[in-house]
């Protein structure tokens, strides 16, 4: 991706990208900041008032979010991100982009592996009627079973080098009315594709897709400047799933190791549940003519 798209701006840094937009979500009453009555003509702190809370000159800021300094101590960081009020994961990302700018120039580019391995095919059908896929690190489904195929409706009318979750939710026409927090979706995505941004710029398969989201849709082109980093693990979503109806499922996602970045997310829900009677329908409903295990 061209570097100013990553970054969000003509020049400048990874770093001096990140502290510059948010600085914009902060608000001076939110940081404790007493103001006049003088109008203020952009949202948010001003690099003055976001040096002052964290401790360092004003120079010193601005040098930062011009790139012309690149290597702010852990004390420096520490304080930034607690004036500009981040969160663990915020926190933690930010540190990533300092780490990314010590290092100097980027890693040579390393094509991620799409290979999946037989014992973990051999999984994710015994974890049937739970449905589960193994995706990479920008979220291309590289193996499912057929529950974890069927519960997002519709993906598998996409060729298979197309069926991305990141693609899915932002552009496919039926994923608004399958997600019930839809839009929550939209910003996890986001979210975490602008994690990996900040650990793995360079990456090639992540340029590829931010590239084609930015121009194919509107809100991953208006949150991919926000720096909003979320990065999922577990949790609840419920789905208006046009085959079974309503169902709320919990997941949980875990890293699989001896192959990077790809993930195992699978779907559950209590015995008895409408939930689980739900995805075993959905389960039963699947096309057995094919494999166990759909590939990616």
């Amino acid at each position: 991706m061209a570097r100013e798209r990553q970054n969000g701006s003509s020049g400048g840094t990874d770093l001096g990208s990140f502290l510059r937009a948010r600085r914009t979500h902060v608000s001076p009453e939110e940081a404790g900041l007493r103001i006049g009555p003088a109008l203020r003509r952009a949202p948010g702190l001003r690099r003055e008032e976001l040096a002052t809370l964290a401790g360092v000159s004003i120079g010193y800021y601005t040098r930062l979010e011009r790139g012309r300094e690149t290597r702010p101590s852990p004390a420096v960081v520490d304080a930034l991100a607690g004036a500009l009020r981040l969160d663990a994961q915020e926190h933690e990302h930010l540190r990533d982009l300092v780490a990314g700018a010590v290092r100097g120039a980027p890693r040579a580019p390393v094509t991620p592996s799409r290979s999946v391995r037989p014992g973990v095919r051999l999984l994710l059908e015994n974890l049937r009627p739970n449905p589960a896929h193994v995706i990479s690190r920008t979220a291309d489904v590289l193996a499912c079973n057929p529950g974890g195929m069927r519960l997002l409706a519709g993906l598998d009318k996409w060729p298979v080098r197309e069926r991305n979750v990141a693609r899915y939710v932002l552009l496919h026409p039926d994923a608004p009315s399958l997600f019930d927090d839809w839009d929550e979706q939209v910003r996890a995505c986001v979210g975490r594709m602008r994690a990996l941004a900040g650990t793995d710029p360079g990456a090639p398969d992540l340029a590829e897709l931010v590239d084609e989201l930015l121009v194919k849709s509107p809100d991953f082109a208006r949150l991919w400047d926000h720096y909003d980093v979320r990065l999922r693990s577990h949790g609840h979503r419920t789905f208006h799933h046009p085959e079974v109806g309503d169902l709320t499922l919990g997941y949980q996602s875990m890293h699989l190791e001896g192959t990077p970045g790809h993930r195992l997310v699978a779907y559950y829900a209590e015995p008895g549940t409408p939930g689980y009677d739900a995805m075993t329908l959905l389960d039963t409903r699947a096309d057995r003519r094919g494999p166990r295990t759909v590939s990616g």
